[in-house]
């Protein structure tokens, strides 16, 4: 009997985004993402959204560890963060999906996309072109973030071309929190001399390490392990470059370990930062000896450039 999953549908203003990102994350769910054009097919409360001034994050959790009561707590804690921020109540919806109708669910809304000035996306079951002036970086996000539709992944992207436009071959870079692997195969894609990915979630992990083998990447080339930065520090690598794509709050708590994993002339890109955040963020990155080389925002959210700063 196949594994069965709840599809929680939340609809909100954009405001909301990080925090019921962050309290989906809390609340274990797994393949969280927003969308913004809603199709004509969509029913009920979605074929209301106004795509103008709300959103809908779509995300997953199994059936096997959450009762109705967990999600109508769930709710409950989506209501209080919005009363908070005097913005109005999310609606939320969920139902129960088998594990295969997870999984083909993500074809109808994801096709290829060309990102930056060298990257071409490519969904695992699409057939990618045959000549390309493009990286093609094929993916299935399984139950993992990262199919490079959100703006924070698109800016991380980007940042990388920037950054391993020369020397990439004597890089070697820390993915922390990898989900789905596209910043750790774009890294790879872009000639990175070696890539440690890791992420604290199991499905993540094995997400990662799927793609790539769908990618053709050596293992010996881009490492994954489940964990944090503490794995990192284990590792007693010393690291030219660290990708951060996860939530502000997990950044700022990271980042004065920084430190323990870098050389005096290594760089990071951090990111699934709002704009609202940004100065905080700035903040702590300038406490810790960094200085913020650049930042780059699409939409509500922004991306730090930052270097660590030479004596």
């Amino acid at each position: 009997m196949s594994n069965r999953w709840w599809e929680i549908v939340i609809k909100c203003e954009p405001i909301l985004e990080e925090s019921v990102f962050w309290r989906l994350e809390k609340f274990g769910c797994s393949g969280t993402a927003t969308e913004i054009e809603i199709s004509d097919e969509k029913k009920n409360f979605e074929s209301e959204l106004e795509t103008d001034k709300q959103i809908l994050i779509r995300t997953y959790i199994s059936e096997i560890n959450t009762q109705l009561k967990d999600l109508a707590t769930l709710s409950s804690w989506l209501e209080q963060d919005a009363q908070s921020l005097e913005v109005s109540i999310p609606e939320a919806q969920w139902h129960l999906i088998d594990e295969e109708d997870w999984a083909s669910g993500w074809k109808q809304y994801w096709q290829p996309m060309e990102i930056g000035d060298r990257f071409l996306i490519y969904p695992a079951w699409e057939v990618p072109p045959e000549e390309s002036d493009k990286l093609i970086l094929r993916l299935d996000p399984g139950a993992a973030f990262g199919t490079g539709t959100h703006p924070t992944t698109q800016l991380c992207l980007e940042s990388l071309e920037m950054r391993l436009y020369e020397n990439a071959e004597n890089q070697t870079i820390a993915d922390i929190g990898c989900g789905s692997g596209i910043l750790s195969l774009g890294s790879i894609l872009l000639g990175a001399k070696k890539v440690f990915a890791v992420d604290n979630d199991l499905l993540a992990t094995k997400t990662c390490r799927s793609n790539c083998q769908l990618n053709q990447i050596n293992q010996n080339n881009l490492i994954v392990s489940d964990g944090s930065i503490e794995k990192l520090i284990e590792s007693k690598e010393v690291f030219d470059g660290i990708t951060c794509n996860i939530l502000a709050n997990t950044i700022v708590e990271l980042f004065p370990q920084f430190n323990e994993i870098t050389h005096e002339k290594s760089w990071a890109i951090l990111s699934g930062i709002l704009l609202t955040q940004a100065d905080q963020i700035a903040e702590v990155v300038e406490q810790q000896g960094w200085t913020v080389a650049a930042l780059w925002k699409r939409k509500d959210w922004c991306c730090f450039n930052v270097r660590r700063s030479e004596y």
